[in-house]
Protein backbone atom coordinates (compact mmCIF):
# COMPACT_ATOMS: atom_id res chain seq x y z
CA UNK A 1 0.00 0.00 0.00
CA UNK A 2 1.21 3.23 -0.78
CA UNK A 3 -0.03 7.03 -1.39
CA UNK A 4 -0.58 6.87 -5.27
CA UNK A 5 -2.72 3.32 -4.83
CA UNK A 6 -4.73 5.27 -2.40
CA UNK A 7 -5.05 8.83 -3.45
CA UNK A 8 -6.48 7.14 -7.09
CA UNK A 9 -9.70 5.72 -5.09
CA UNK A 10 -12.31 7.46 -4.21
CA UNK A 11 -13.53 8.59 -0.94
CA UNK A 12 -16.32 5.66 -0.58
CA UNK A 13 -13.52 3.18 -1.31
CA UNK A 14 -11.37 5.08 0.84
CA UNK A 15 -13.66 4.62 4.04
CA UNK A 16 -14.66 0.67 3.28
CA UNK A 17 -10.69 -0.12 3.32
CA UNK A 18 -10.80 2.03 6.91
CA UNK A 19 -13.62 -0.59 8.11
CA UNK A 20 -12.02 -3.80 7.31
CA UNK A 21 -8.18 -2.00 8.54
CA UNK A 22 -10.82 -1.25 11.92
CA UNK A 23 -10.13 2.50 11.34
CA UNK A 24 -12.60 4.81 13.11
CA UNK A 25 -13.41 7.93 13.95
CA UNK A 26 -13.32 8.68 9.87
CA UNK A 27 -16.59 10.29 9.17
CA UNK A 28 -15.85 13.57 9.28
CA UNK A 29 -12.81 13.33 7.99
CA UNK A 30 -11.50 15.08 4.38
CA UNK A 31 -9.77 12.18 1.48
CA UNK A 32 -6.54 13.26 2.13
CA UNK A 33 -6.95 12.78 5.92
CA UNK A 34 -8.32 9.24 5.46
CA UNK A 35 -5.39 8.51 3.10
CA UNK A 36 -2.69 9.44 5.77
CA UNK A 37 -5.40 7.30 8.82
CA UNK A 38 -4.42 4.42 5.86
CA UNK A 39 -1.02 5.12 5.93
CA UNK A 40 -0.21 4.93 9.44
CA UNK A 41 -2.51 2.28 10.17
CA UNK A 42 -0.98 0.40 7.35
CA UNK A 43 2.87 1.21 9.05
CA UNK A 44 2.18 -0.14 12.53
CA UNK A 45 0.63 -3.18 10.97
CA UNK A 46 4.00 -4.11 9.81
CA UNK A 47 5.33 -3.11 12.96
CA UNK A 48 7.30 0.01 12.30
CA UNK A 49 6.73 3.25 14.09
CA UNK A 50 4.17 6.31 11.51
CA UNK A 51 6.62 9.21 11.22
CA UNK A 52 5.80 12.69 10.60
CA UNK A 53 6.77 16.37 10.95
CA UNK A 54 8.06 19.58 9.30
CA UNK A 55 11.68 19.06 7.90
CA UNK A 56 14.65 21.12 9.10
CA UNK A 57 18.07 20.38 7.06
CA UNK A 58 20.85 21.63 8.98
CA UNK A 59 24.53 22.64 7.71
CA UNK A 60 25.83 19.20 7.44
CA UNK A 61 23.05 18.04 4.85
CA UNK A 62 20.87 15.90 7.24
CA UNK A 63 17.57 17.17 8.97
CA UNK A 64 15.42 16.22 11.53
CA UNK A 65 11.17 16.34 11.02
CA UNK A 66 10.41 18.63 13.44
CA UNK A 67 7.09 18.06 15.77
CA UNK A 68 4.40 20.25 16.92
CA UNK A 69 6.16 23.98 17.39
CA UNK A 70 9.01 23.32 15.12
CA UNK A 71 11.93 23.54 17.55
CA UNK A 72 14.28 20.99 18.29
CA UNK A 73 13.27 18.19 21.28
CA UNK A 74 13.55 14.82 21.52
CA UNK A 75 10.63 13.73 19.56
CA UNK A 76 12.52 15.00 16.47
CA UNK A 77 13.15 11.98 13.58
CA UNK A 78 16.33 12.06 12.22
CA UNK A 79 16.78 11.92 8.44
CA UNK A 80 19.54 10.74 6.46
CA UNK A 81 21.67 12.84 3.88
CA UNK A 82 20.82 10.20 1.41
CA UNK A 83 16.74 10.16 1.71
CA UNK A 84 17.06 13.94 1.45
CA UNK A 85 19.14 13.90 -1.60
CA UNK A 86 17.11 11.08 -3.38
CA UNK A 87 14.04 12.64 -3.34
CA UNK A 88 14.84 16.26 -3.18
CA UNK A 89 13.84 17.21 -0.07
CA UNK A 90 14.02 21.10 0.99
CA UNK A 91 13.17 22.75 4.01
CA UNK A 92 9.68 23.12 6.00
CA UNK A 93 8.88 20.13 3.48
CA UNK A 94 6.10 17.75 5.24
CA UNK A 95 7.36 14.45 5.22
CA UNK A 96 5.36 11.07 6.14
CA UNK A 97 6.64 7.46 6.36
CA UNK A 98 8.01 4.73 8.43
CA UNK A 99 10.53 5.07 11.33
CA UNK A 100 12.80 2.92 13.62
CA UNK A 101 13.36 3.26 17.65
CA UNK A 102 17.09 4.29 18.31
CA UNK A 103 19.51 1.89 18.43
CA UNK A 104 22.53 1.63 20.97
CA UNK A 105 24.45 5.03 21.03
CA UNK A 106 21.87 7.06 19.05
CA UNK A 107 19.20 9.94 20.16
CA UNK A 108 16.86 10.22 17.92
CA UNK A 109 13.95 8.11 16.32
CA UNK A 110 15.65 7.51 12.30
CA UNK A 111 13.07 7.77 9.50
CA UNK A 112 13.44 4.36 7.07
CA UNK A 113 10.66 4.94 4.21
CA UNK A 114 9.15 8.11 3.14
CA UNK A 115 5.06 7.46 2.29
CA UNK A 116 4.18 10.89 1.58
CA UNK A 117 6.08 14.72 1.11
CA UNK A 118 3.39 17.14 1.19
CA UNK A 119 0.78 14.90 0.59
CA UNK A 120 1.43 14.03 -2.49
CA UNK A 121 3.62 10.89 -3.76
CA UNK A 122 8.06 11.40 -3.56
CA UNK A 123 8.18 10.88 -7.31
CA UNK A 124 5.44 13.67 -8.15
CA UNK A 125 7.52 15.39 -5.24
CA UNK A 126 11.19 15.50 -6.99
CA UNK A 127 9.57 17.56 -9.93
CA UNK A 128 7.73 20.39 -8.03
CA UNK A 129 9.38 23.69 -9.08
CA UNK A 130 11.14 26.19 -6.89
CA UNK A 131 9.17 29.15 -5.19
CA UNK A 132 11.23 31.54 -6.68
CA UNK A 133 10.63 30.21 -10.57
CA UNK A 134 7.31 30.84 -10.07
CA UNK A 135 5.66 33.66 -11.98
CA UNK A 136 3.96 36.50 -9.25
CA UNK A 137 1.03 38.23 -10.30
CA UNK A 138 -1.59 40.62 -9.33
CA UNK A 139 -4.50 39.14 -7.09
CA UNK A 140 -7.49 38.79 -9.21
CA UNK A 141 -9.41 36.02 -6.92
CA UNK A 142 -11.42 37.54 -3.76
CA UNK A 143 -11.56 35.43 -0.30
CA UNK A 144 -14.98 36.21 0.86
CA UNK A 145 -14.88 36.28 4.54
CA UNK A 146 -18.36 36.37 5.59
CA UNK A 147 -19.65 32.99 7.22
CA UNK A 148 -22.60 34.46 9.20
CA UNK A 149 -24.99 37.81 9.46
CA UNK A 150 -24.02 37.95 13.17
CA UNK A 151 -19.94 37.93 12.67
CA UNK A 152 -19.93 41.76 11.42
CA UNK A 153 -16.47 42.27 11.43
CA UNK A 154 -15.64 40.41 8.43
CA UNK A 155 -18.51 41.37 6.70
CA UNK A 156 -16.58 44.79 7.15
CA UNK A 157 -13.12 43.57 5.71
CA UNK A 158 -15.40 42.26 2.80
CA UNK A 159 -16.56 45.67 2.32
CA UNK A 160 -13.96 48.48 3.45
CA UNK A 161 -10.78 46.22 2.51
CA UNK A 162 -11.12 43.63 0.49
CA UNK A 163 -8.35 40.22 0.69
CA UNK A 164 -7.50 38.82 -2.92
CA UNK A 165 -5.37 35.75 -3.44
CA UNK A 166 -1.67 36.54 -3.21
CA UNK A 167 -2.29 40.01 -1.49
CA UNK A 168 -0.74 41.82 1.72
CA UNK A 169 -2.35 43.17 4.46
CA UNK A 170 -1.34 44.54 7.62
CA UNK A 171 -3.81 45.55 10.96
CA UNK A 172 -2.26 48.17 12.46
CA UNK A 173 -3.97 48.74 16.57
CA UNK A 174 -3.48 49.80 19.85
CA UNK A 175 -2.91 46.76 22.52
CA UNK A 176 -6.04 45.37 23.57
CA UNK A 177 -8.17 46.79 20.63
CA UNK A 178 -8.97 43.15 20.15
CA UNK A 179 -6.60 42.27 16.69
CA UNK A 180 -6.37 38.90 17.74
CA UNK A 181 -10.20 38.11 17.93
CA UNK A 182 -10.32 39.67 14.26
CA UNK A 183 -7.55 37.41 13.18
CA UNK A 184 -9.73 34.27 14.68
CA UNK A 185 -12.81 35.33 12.85
CA UNK A 186 -10.80 35.40 9.43
CA UNK A 187 -8.91 32.02 10.34
CA UNK A 188 -12.30 30.78 10.90
CA UNK A 189 -14.17 32.59 8.21
CA UNK A 190 -11.00 30.92 5.70
CA UNK A 191 -11.68 27.49 7.08
CA UNK A 192 -15.00 27.58 6.51
CA UNK A 193 -15.16 28.67 3.05
CA UNK A 194 -12.27 27.18 1.68
CA UNK A 195 -11.37 23.45 1.62
CA UNK A 196 -8.39 24.30 -1.19
CA UNK A 197 -6.70 26.62 1.36
CA UNK A 198 -3.65 25.25 3.66
CA UNK A 199 -4.90 28.12 6.62
CA UNK A 200 -1.27 28.76 8.80
CA UNK A 201 -1.55 30.59 11.99
CA UNK A 202 1.92 31.84 13.32
CA UNK A 203 2.31 33.22 16.21
CA UNK A 204 5.34 34.97 17.58
CA UNK A 205 5.94 36.60 21.25
CA UNK A 206 2.28 35.82 22.33
CA UNK A 207 1.23 34.59 26.32
CA UNK A 208 0.95 30.30 26.21
CA UNK A 209 -2.60 30.76 27.21
CA UNK A 210 -3.28 32.80 23.85
CA UNK A 211 -1.52 30.00 21.77
CA UNK A 212 -3.59 27.35 23.55
CA UNK A 213 -6.92 29.06 22.64
CA UNK A 214 -5.85 29.93 18.99
CA UNK A 215 -5.24 26.13 18.77
CA UNK A 216 -8.39 25.27 20.30
CA UNK A 217 -10.28 27.93 17.99
CA UNK A 218 -8.85 27.32 14.69
CA UNK A 219 -8.86 24.27 12.67
CA UNK A 220 -5.49 25.30 10.78
CA UNK A 221 -1.69 25.13 11.55
CA UNK A 222 -0.82 26.97 14.08
CA UNK A 223 2.96 27.78 14.73
CA UNK A 224 4.21 29.55 17.80
CA UNK A 225 7.09 30.57 19.72
CA UNK A 226 6.22 32.35 22.91
CA UNK A 227 7.26 34.77 24.98
CA UNK A 228 9.19 33.20 27.48
CA UNK A 229 11.28 32.03 25.00
CA UNK A 230 14.63 32.84 23.13
CA UNK A 231 14.57 35.39 20.51
CA UNK A 232 16.41 32.93 18.69
CA UNK A 233 13.60 30.37 19.03
CA UNK A 234 11.05 33.32 17.31
CA UNK A 235 13.20 34.06 14.27
CA UNK A 236 14.04 30.35 13.98
CA UNK A 237 9.70 29.37 13.86
CA UNK A 238 8.94 32.46 11.84
CA UNK A 239 11.57 31.12 9.27
CA UNK A 240 10.92 27.50 9.04
CA UNK A 241 7.16 28.37 9.06
CA UNK A 242 7.85 30.31 5.44
CA UNK A 243 9.88 27.78 4.13
CA UNK A 244 6.48 25.76 5.23
CA UNK A 245 4.74 27.84 3.26
CA UNK A 246 6.60 27.82 0.04
CA UNK A 247 6.48 24.04 -0.10
CA UNK A 248 2.97 23.81 0.01
CA UNK A 249 2.59 26.83 -2.93
CA UNK A 250 5.37 24.67 -4.77
CA UNK A 251 2.89 21.74 -4.54
CA UNK A 252 0.62 23.36 -6.34
CA UNK A 253 -1.94 24.40 -2.99
CA UNK A 254 -3.02 28.06 -2.04
CA UNK A 255 -1.83 29.37 1.41
CA UNK A 256 -3.18 31.56 4.16
CA UNK A 257 -0.70 33.12 6.86
CA UNK A 258 -1.59 35.10 9.86
CA UNK A 259 1.04 36.62 11.80
CA UNK A 260 0.90 37.69 15.16
CA UNK A 261 2.87 39.68 14.87
CA UNK A 262 5.49 41.31 12.22
CA UNK A 263 6.87 44.16 14.87
CA UNK A 264 7.12 41.60 17.76
CA UNK A 265 9.01 39.54 14.85
CA UNK A 266 11.47 42.52 14.08
CA UNK A 267 12.31 43.28 17.43
CA UNK A 268 12.89 39.59 17.89
CA UNK A 269 15.83 40.01 14.67
CA UNK A 270 16.70 43.02 16.20
CA UNK A 271 18.24 41.39 19.23
CA UNK A 272 19.50 38.24 17.52
CA UNK A 273 20.98 39.69 14.26
CA UNK A 274 24.79 40.98 14.98
CA UNK A 275 25.20 44.91 14.62
CA UNK A 276 25.99 46.49 11.89
CA UNK A 277 26.89 49.35 13.37
CA UNK A 278 24.29 51.68 12.53
CA UNK A 279 20.84 52.52 14.24
CA UNK A 280 16.97 53.64 12.92
CA UNK A 281 15.11 55.71 15.52
CA UNK A 282 13.78 53.93 17.96
CA UNK A 283 17.15 51.56 18.15
CA UNK A 284 16.06 49.61 15.40
CA UNK A 285 19.48 48.01 13.14
CA UNK A 286 18.65 48.53 9.44
CA UNK A 287 19.80 44.88 8.96
CA UNK A 288 16.81 43.68 11.17
CA UNK A 289 13.85 44.70 9.01
CA UNK A 290 14.97 42.74 6.28
CA UNK A 291 13.75 39.33 7.22
CA UNK A 292 10.44 40.52 8.42
CA UNK A 293 10.40 42.49 4.81
CA UNK A 294 11.16 39.15 3.37
CA UNK A 295 8.43 37.41 5.45
CA UNK A 296 5.54 40.12 4.53
CA UNK A 297 6.85 39.83 0.65
CA UNK A 298 6.60 36.37 0.09
CA UNK A 299 2.84 36.64 -0.17
CA UNK A 300 2.47 36.45 -3.65
CA UNK A 301 -0.40 35.44 -6.61
CA UNK A 302 0.95 32.88 -8.95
Amino acid sequence: MNISQLENKSRDELVELAKEMGISSYANLKKQDIVMRLLQAHTEQQGNIFCSGILEIMGDGYGFLRQGSLLPSSADIYVSQSQIHRFSLRNGDMVVGQGRTPKNSEKYYSLLRIEAVNEINPELAKKRPHFTSLTPTFPDKLVNLETSANDLSTRLLNLVAPIGRGQRGLIVSPPKAGKTLLLKSIANAVTTNYNDIHLMVCLIGERPEEVTDMKRSVKGEVISATFDEPVENHTRVAELALERAKRVVESGRDVFILLDGITRLTRAYNLAMPSSGRTLSGGVDPAAIYPPKRFFGAARNM
